[in-house]
């Protein structure tokens, strides 16, 4: 069942607590520089930026709301009005991850630091760690879980496929491992794991089951308390249409209590979410740890708000149906997706077979350079052999399709791939 906007959100539907129209400031460049090359100063004397539609795998471009929450005054990191902003971020997650857990927060830093806080502070020396491997990101947690000293066992999944449900659970009862590692949105191959069904195996187990959302969440369906997901990280530049900087974390109690059971305390004094839940409020106290990145919070702090007036399931909803608008125009192209299984795709980073004689960096660049389009290439062990469209956010719309479908119609005719 889905959980509604909770409390703290409605002043973020309703506007009354939102802060956000306030007129932006008009920056002003200081003394010239020498070393700074003035060709790239635009008529008012700041930098001059491009504008570009970011189609790959991420960032997407951020909502305009987003942008301008950036521009309010700063305040001081441990402001009670700053501190305020930091507990609606909270409720924000909590919806957006259907949660009713108290331990939510967004670790200063990319979607990497996330994943690097819950490594570092649920893997002990010595904890099996069971790693689903269906693409780089998989690869990273096993290289970052080896780093903790954790005893690593890999799973790899089939490229352009994820794991079966049949062996998760074999592998499961077999190894019972401390932790296990599924991520949800697989970007360098665009797989979708399901997480359906783990929740009696890992608990028959006793295993905590992380998973990766930074390309999904927002994007797909999530429900952290009815799956017993027990750790999430994510990332605030792709479906949530905020900036890099800033990664949504979430623990279960029984998270929680493994990590605060640790013999030893984390390898991290940085990650260390004993300290940094301190500065969220998650033990009834509020304490010093860090300075966070504070115009990075208001506008995850404005993004939250376009989550709850949009409501999960549209936003769902959405997503999906311009995957389905973007395919049904390459397949017109004759491109064919590179996950085979509809099952397994993924609908935010959809990957499409590079064609058996297509130029694929020449086609890349001439949607760069005729459209200002970003197309992106392979990662990983997709480099080569596929192309990446993002469907995330903000960039989530018919027009956007329609560009994307005209750029590779137009590259692949000027390779004479497609008849005029």
């Amino acid at each position: 069942m889905m959980r509604s906007v909770s409390r703290v959100l409605a002043p973020l539907v309703n506007g009354a607590t939102r802060g956000f129209a306030a007129e932006t400031f008009a920056a002003r460049a200081g003394e010239p520089v020498q070393a700074i090359n003035e060709t790239n100063r635009g008529p008012s004397g700041i930098i001059n930026v491009p504008t570009r539609l970011l189609m790959g795998p991420g960032p997407a471009n951020a909502h305009p709301r987003v942008l301008a929450a950036q521009t309010l005054p700063l305040l001081g990191h441990m402001h009670p009005p700053f501190l305020k902003i930091m507990d609606e971020i909270q409720g924000g997650l909590r919806y957006l991850m259907q949660t009713d857990s108290k331990y939510t927060l967004m670790v200063s830093g990319t979607g990497h630091a996330g994943m690097e806080a819950c490594i570092a502070n649920l893997v002990e020396p010595g904890d099996k760690v069971m790693v689903g491997v269906s693409g780089i990101w998989g690869e990273r947690v096993a290289d970052m879980s080896r780093r903790f000293r954790g005893n690593v066992i890999e799973l790899q999944a089939q490229l352009g496929s994820t794991l079966s449900y049949t062996t998760l659970k074999e592998n499961l009862l077999q190894h019972k491992p401390a932790v296990l590692f599924l991520c949800q949105g697989e970007s360098s191959t665009g797989t979708h794991q399901s997480l359906a069904g783990l929740s009696e195996i890992c608990k028959q187990t006793n295993t905590l089951l992380l998973v990766d959302t930074v390309c999904s969440l927002g994007g797909v369906p999530l429900f952290a308390d009815a799956w017993c997901v027990d750790a999430i990280y994510s990332g605030s530049q792709k479906c949530l249409s905020g900036p890099p900087g800033a990664a949504p974390l979430f623990f279960s109690q029984k998270a929680m209590d493994k990590m605060q059971r640790r013999k030893e305390v984390p390898a991290t004094y940085n990650l260390d979410l004993n300290l940094i839940g301190d500065y969220w409020g998650w033990f009834g106290k509020r304490f010093y740890h860090h300075t966070g990145p504070v115009s990075t919070f208001y506008a995850m702090r404005e993004a939250m708000a376009l989550v709850a007036e949009e409501g999960l399931e549209n936003m769902w909803r959405r997503h999906n149906e311009m995957h389905h608008q973007l395919w049904d125009g390459l397949k017109s192209l004759g491109l064919q997706p590179f996950v085979e299984n509809d099952a397994d795709r993924l609908s935010t980073v959809n990957t499409i077979k590079v064609p058996e004689g297509v130029d694929a960096m020449a086609l890349i660049k001439n949607a760069m350079d005729k459209y200002d389009l970003e197309i992106a290439g392979g990662l990983g062990p997709t480099a080569g052999k596929v192309f990446r469209i993002g469907v995330m956010g903000f960039n989530a719309k018919p027009q956007n399709m329609a560009l994307v479908v005209e750029a590779f119609k137009d590259g692949l005719k000027q390779q004479g791939k497609l008849k005029a």
